[in-house]
């Protein structure tokens, strides 16, 4: 046989080109998303602090069965092709069951399968449950340079489906791990109750709805216990820190940023930053006019009543009057 033309030698060095072309692109994460080339391993501590207390949020505050507090933390470190739960998409069985209940087995079933099949999955971690609106609670984590994103839960007790979280938080930065990282938490529905209040009963939503931020306009109902139509937005109701920890043992590790005073306890004592939601005074309506009464060829009075539904907290508006008279003419004089 003869030698390969140039044309052929030239259409098979296209061809690798090719090839080769598309092999770096198929391993590109999708989306654009940027690629982490930092050092394969990096542990941080991650500190939740609740910010739930009865000042920031006057209306509805648990005081008791049960008093307002967390659940344990439920998370994991992973790649771009997994989701623990996001912003207007549906929820899992296994987060349904978190958010209403607070069971975790099934959703951790869920996150260890898809570390088994898909690979997508590093680690998963937990911290305690805090007893209270305000306190904290910690654990330790460890990411990878394919597994660079943090994802976690924490139920709001008691609550319908409503939980604070974060969705993919990249720790990675390129070719270095982020030092520390801190964000404001706000509360979100699940779309599996239809709850508006703490202590609403189970009403399932049917059919199921996706993830929803509650704010302070939304849903727009005054039973809800987070509406609160004189604020533009709700303050934080928790926050999350991450702080990388070093390898070297002897290395200094800054502390992860907290309440001046909260010493190793969960209570937080430091209520300086705490800010004051007004809560309005909340009347019912009228009641009916009550009966005329009076001497005959004289005006009488009738009057009517109304009652506090909600107490007004912080520097809200205050109660108006509950009593209310008018002037009338006796049906049955005496």
């Amino acid at each position: 046989m003869g030698a390969p033309s140039h044309t052929t030698t030239w259409g098979r060095a296209l061809w690798a080109l090719l090839l080769t072309t598309l092999g770096s692109v198929a391993s590109q994460p999708l989306g654009g998303e940027s690629v982490c080339t930092a050092q394969p391993l990096a542990k941080y501590s991650i500190t939740f602090t609740g910010k739930w207390s009865q000042t920031a949020f006057p209306k509805q505050y648990p005081l008791f069965r049960p008093p307002a507090q967390w659940s344990s933390l439920l998370g994991a470190a992973h790649s771009s092709d997994y989701s623990l739960w996001r912003k207007n998409q549906y929820v899992s069985d296994g987060l349904r069951d978190f958010a209403e209940r607070g069971e975790a087995w099934a959703l951790m079933r869920e996150m260890e399968a898809a570390g088994e099949k898909l690979q997508s999955v590093h680690e998963v971690f937990s911290a305690p449950a805090v007893p209270s609106g305000t306190g904290q609670t910690s654990a330790e984590l460890e990411v990878h340079s394919r597994h660079s994103l943090v994802s976690f839960v924490v139920r709001i007790v008691p609550s319908p489906d409503w939980f604070v979280g974060v969705d993919s938080l990249d720790l990675c930065d390129g070719d270095r791990w982020r030092e520390q990282v801190a964000v404001d938490l706000y509360p979100y529905d699940a779309g599996t109750d239809s709850g508006f209040t703490f202590s609403s009963p189970n009403f399932a939503t049917i059919p199921q709805d996706t993830v929803t931020e509650i704010t302070s306009s939304s849903p727009s109902h005054p039973a809800n216990s987070f509406y609160y139509p004189r604020l533009k937005s709700l303050p934080p109701i928790a926050r999350v820190t991450l702080v990388r920890r070093r390898q070297n043992p002897r290395a200094f590790v800054p502390p992860a940023p907290g309440p001046a005073g909260a010493g190793g306890g969960n209570e937080i004592v430091d209520s300086l930053s705490v800010p004051e939601t007004p809560l309005d005074c909340e009347v019912s309506l009228w009641s009916s006019w009550g009966l005329c009464a009076g001497p005959c060829r004289k005006l009488g009075a009738k009057s009517r009543t109304r009652y506090v539904r909600v107490q007004p907290a912080n520097h809200g508006a205050p109660c108006p009057e509950l009593e209310e008279q008018a002037e009338c003419v006796p049906d049955n004089c005496v």
